[in-house]
């Protein structure tokens, strides 16, 4: 419960630091990529939101959700950087940022996984077929 609650202050710091700095960002860009790095952010917060009211399989797919949000906001990130909307300062903060959440991420759901029956545990990271976290399903 404790590590759950760290990945709800991370992500609200991660959300409330990037907003701002996205408004530096090229107006040209504003409603192309910027738009597109604010909403995978919000719906990387939504997602955690979303999973925390909910149980078993439900949850699993919202953390997973979340996992595919993250992903997105790591490769918006790289592109704001790699054309210098960002110092290479604030990159390495963001970039810091957005792996912890993945780390925090990661052990909520291989927790939540582990607290399935085993017949629900289904596929494995991103839709991997027959594989749970690195154990093979028999």
């Amino acid at each position: 419960m404790a590590e759950k609650m760290v990945i709800f202050t991370r992500t609200f710091d991660f959300v409330d630091w990037l907003i701002p700095r996205t408004l530096d960002f090229p107006r040209s860009q504003r409603f192309v990529v910027t738009k597109r790095l604010q909403d995978a952010a919000l719906d990387f917060y939504e997602r955690v939101l979303e999973a925390n009211g909910c149980q078993g399989q439900v949850r699993l797919g919202k953390l997973r959700q979340a996992d595919v949000a993250l992903d997105k906001v790591r490769h918006f990130l790289r592109l704001a950087s790699r054309w210098k909307w960002m110092s290479p300062g604030q990159y390495r903060h963001a970039a810091g940022m957005v792996a912890e959440l993945g780390r925090l991420l990661g052990g909520w759901i291989r927790q939540t996984v582990a607290s399935l029956p085993s017949a629900d545990q289904g596929a494995g990271p991103k839709g991997a077929p027959g594989v749970a976290w690195g154990r093979v399903q028999q």
